[in-house]
C-alpha cells in the first residue's frame, strides 16, 4: 500500500511538472508572437442546435496554468512526506488532481457554461478536502465553505439564464460592443457578486479562515493559486464589461475594507495557519481593489507573484506544525531558527516577500500597485485604507517572525526538533527560488514598457514610512505583550470586534441560523407540543382513556348492573301499566 501511495504521488508530480514546463514554453511563444488561439469542438449537432466546447488559449491563461500546475506538482510532492502516515494517500492525491483540473477548466473557458463546471467543481472538491479529517470542526468549516460558495454558483447560473438573450454563452464575444446593454449590466453585477463570494470579500469573508481545517498541503494550494483566485481571475476576464460600472465603486470600498479588516484580525490571532489565511484575505482585497480601479494586468501580476510566496509560507507552516507535535499556537513556539534553519530561511524569505521587501517577488507587484494607486484620483479614505493595510501586513509579519524565530522556546522542557526530511525541503526550495525570481521575471515579460512613476518625495517614501511603523509595532507587541493595553484603550466589545473579523464568523453562522432555529423552537413548543398534542395524539389518548375507564366499570360490575337495570326496567313497566 505504501509503495503504491508513493508511486501515485511521484507520477502525479512528474506529470504536472512537465505540463507546467510545456505551458511555460507555449506561453513564451504566444507572448513573443502576440498569438491567441480559440478552439471550438462540436459535441452534438441536432438540426439547428449545436453544443460546442470552447477553449481560449492566450498568454494570460497559459501563464496562469503554468503557475497552477507548478504549485500543485510541488504540493503533491510535498504531500508524499507530509501525508506519509495517511492510509488513503491515493484518495487524497486524486482529490487534489480533481481540484487542479477544475481550476484549469475555469482558466481556459471563454464560455460561461464551462466556467460553471470548473467553478462548481472547485466548490465541491474544496468541501471534500476541508472535511478530509472528518471531525466536528472540519464538518462545520466544510459546510460554511460550501454554502458560501453556493451563492456564487447560483449567481453564475443566473448569468447563464440572462445570457439566453444573446446567441451563445461565449461571453467574450459580447463584452466590448454589448457593454451598454441592460442585460449586460445585470450580468456584470452578478459576476461581481459571484467573484466576491469565491474570493471571500466582505460580507463573505468568514469561510476563508474556517477552511484551515483542511490538511496543510491543501491550504497551500487553495490559498495560492486555485480556489480563492478564481473570483479575481473571473473579474480579470470580464474587465472590459465592468468598466465605469457603479458596482465597481462598491467593490473598491468593500475590498479595501476587507484588506483592512484582515490586517487587524491577523494581529490578534495566535493560530499559525489562520494568520497566514488572513494575510491571504488581505492580499485578495488588494487584488480586487486594483481590479475595481480598472487595472487588470496589475491585478494579474500580483496574483501570480503572491501565489508563489503564499504556497511556500503554508508549506513552512506545515513543517513547523509537524515539528511541534501538531501544535499550531504561536505562543508555544520560539527560537526555532536554531533547530530547523532551512525551513526558517524559507519562512523568513516568504514573509519578507509578502511585506514587499526589495527585491523579492512581492516587491515588484506590491510597490507598483501602491504607486499607481497614489497617482489615481481616489479620495483620502481609500488612500489611507491602502497604506494602513500595508503597514498592518508588515506589523503581523514581524510579530509572527518574532514569535517563531526570536522569542524563547515555550513548548516543553524535553523536545526533539530536527531538520525535516529532504522531500519537503526540495519542494520548498523550488518555491523559494520562484519567490525570489518570479517578480522580476514577470515584470519584464508581462509589461512591454517599464512603468515609470513620478511622485513627490513623501508619497514615494510612504511605503517605507508605513513599513517601518509596522516593524516597530510588531516588535513592541511581540516583545512587550502589550495586548493588555486594549483594556485601557478600547472597551471590551470594541477589542472583541477587532479580534474576530468584525463578528463576521458569528454573523454568517449563528446570525443566519438564529432566526430559523428560534422560529422552529416556537413551532415545536406551540404546535407539536401544544395544539397538535391537544387535538391529535395526547387529546385522543385522554378521551379514549376516559371512555375506556367508564367501559371498564361496566365490564367489572356487569352482573350487578344487569340486575339493577332489570329491576329498573320492571319498575318502569309497572309505572306505565298503572297509568
Amino acid at each position: 500500500m505504501i509503495n503504491k501511495n508513493y508511486s501515485i504521488c511521484f507520477i502525479s508530480f512528474f506529470f504536472l511538472f512537465m505540463m507546467s514546463m510545456l505551458m511555460f514554453v507555449m506561453m513564451m511563444y504566444f507572448i513573443m508572437n502576440n498569438m491567441v488561439i480559440f478552439l471550438e469542438w462540436e459535441l452534438i449537432s441536432f438540426n439547428s442546435v449545436s453544443i460546442v466546447m470552447s477553449i481560449l488559449l492566450d498568454w494570460m491563461s497559459l501563464l496562469f496554468m503554468m503557475f497552477v500546475l507548478l504549485i500543485s506538482s510541488v504540493v503533491i510532492y510535498y504531500s508524499k512526506s507530509y501525508m506519509s502516515s495517511e492510509l488513503n494517500l491515493s484518495r487524497f492525491v486524486i482529490l487534489v488532481l480533481l481540484f487542479v483540473f477544475s481550476m484549469i477548466l475555469l482558466i481556459i473557458s471563454p464560455n460561461i457554461i464551462s466556467i460553471l463546471l470548473g467553478w462548481d467543481g472547485l466548490g465541491l472538491v474544496s468541501y471534500c478536502l476541508v472535511i478530509y479529517y472528518q471531525n466536528f470542526k472540519s464538518y462545520n468549516a466544510g459546510m460554511l465553505t460550501a454554502l458560501s460558495n453556493r451563492i456564487g454558483d447560483v449567481l453564475i447560473l443566473m448569468v447563464i439564464s440572462w445570457m439566453l438573450n444573446y446567441g451563445s454563452w461565449n461571453y467574450i464575444f459580447y463584452l466590448d460592443f454589448m457593454k451598454n446593454d441592460y442585460e449586460m449590466f445585470i450580468v456584470g453585477a452578478m459576476i461581481i457578486m459571484a467573484a466576491m463570494t469565491k474570493s471571500a470579500q466582505i460580507p463573505f469573508s468568514s469561510w476563508l479562515p474556517a477552511a484551515m481545517a483542511a490538511p496543510t498541503p491543501v491550504s497551500a494550494l487553495v490559498h495560492s493559486s486555485t480556489l480563492v483566485t478564481a473570483g479575481v481571475y473571473l473579474l480579470i476576464r470580464f474587465n472590459l464589461l465592468l468598466e465605469n460600472m457603479f458596482f465597481l465603486k462598491m467593490l473598491l470600498l468593500l475590498s479595501g475594507l476587507t484588506m483592512f479588516m484582515a490586517g487587524i484580525s491577523a494581529n490578534y490571532e495566535f493560530d499559525l495557519k489562520k494568520i497566514i489565511a488572513l494575510s491571504t484575505l488581505s492580499q485578495l482585497g488588494l487584488m480586487m481593489s486594483i481590479l475595481s480601479m480598472g487595472l487588470p494586468d496589475l491585478a494579474f501580476f500580483h496574483l501570480l507573484t503572491h501565489a508563489m510566496f503564499k504556497a511556500l509560507l503554508f508549506m513552512c507552516a506545515g513543517v513547523i506544525i509537524h515539528m511541534m507535535s501538531d501544535m499550531q499556537d504561536i505562543r508555544f513556539m520560539g527560537g526555532i531558527g536554531s533547530y530547523i534553519p532551512l525551513t526558517s530561511l524559507c519562512m523568513n524569505i516568504s514573509n519578507l516577500a509578502l511585506c514587499g521587501i526589495p527585491f523579492l517577488a512581492g516587491f515588484y507587484s506590491k510597490d507598483l500597485l501602491l504607486e499607481v494607486m497614489s497617482m489615481s484620483s481616489l479620495n483620502l479614505f481609500i488612500y489611507l485604507l491602502y497604506y494602513i493595510s500595508t503597514g498592518l501586513t508588515v506589523f503581523y509579519t514581524i510579530r509572527l517572525i518574532m514569535y517563531l524565530m526570536i522569542n524563547d522556546y515555550n513548548l516543553m522542557s524535553i523536545y526533539n526538533l530536527f531538520e525535516e526530511d529532504y522531500i519537503m525541503l526540495k519542494s520548498m526550495f523550488v518555491l523559494l527560488f520562484m519567490s525570489v525570481m518570479s517578480g522580476s521575471f514577470l515584470s519584464w515579460m508581462i509589461f512591454y514598457d517599464p512603468y515609470m512613476i513620478y511622485l513627490p518625495v513623501n508619497m514615494k517614501l510612504m511605503v517605507i514610512y508605513v513599513s517601518l511603523m509596522g516593524v516597530f509595532l510588531g516588535y513592541l507587541v511581540s516583545k512587550m505583550q502589550i495586548y493588555s493595553v486594549n483594556k485601557f484603550i478600547f472597551t471590551y466589545q470594541l477589542s472583541n470586534f477587532l479580534c474576530v473579523m468584525w463578528f463576521m464568523p458569528n454573523l454568517s453562522t449563528y446570525g443566519i441560523t438564529y432566526f430559523y432555529l428560534k422560529m422552529s423552537q416556537n413551532l415545536l413548543k406551540n404546535i407539536d407540543m401544544g395544539w397538535t398534542e391537544m387535538y391529535s395524539g395526547q387529546g385522543m389518548y385522554n378521551i379514549m382513556k376516559k371512555y375506556s375507564m367508564i367501559y371498564n366499570i361496566f365490564q367489572m360490575n356487569n352482573f350487578k348492573i344487569y340486575l339493577f337495570s332489570f329491576v329498573l326496567w320492571m319498575v318502569m313497566m309497572l309505572l306505565i301499566l298503572v297509568n
